[in-house]
């Protein structure tokens, strides 16, 4: 399962055609490099850009989102700090 991988700060994510995904050749051949993402046993398939946002957060999720923002505000309030 995708989240249960650790991935070193040199990791790549190479996904498929979203019509075809990737050669079985190349899976079957590295079957210890290859992650799923749980999903229904009717579905076929993730859409190709939901897989991609969920593996690639995950990815930063365990480098504790390098460079990405933690704060933000709202267009209409402002968010006040307690204390």
């Amino acid at each position: 399962v995708y989240s249960d991988v650790d991935y070193p700060d040199d990791a790549y994510l190479i996904f498929g055609r979203e019509d075809k995904g990737l050669n079985e050749d190349l899976l079957y051949e590295n079957p210890e490099r290859c992650v799923r993402i749980p999903m229904r046993s009717d579905l076929r398939s993730l859409n190709l850009s939901n897989s991609a946002a969920i593996a690639v957060y995950e990815v930063l999720r365990q480098w504790n989102f390098p460079d990405l923002s933690r704060e933000g505000q709202l267009t209409k309030y402002r968010w006040q700090k307690e204390g």
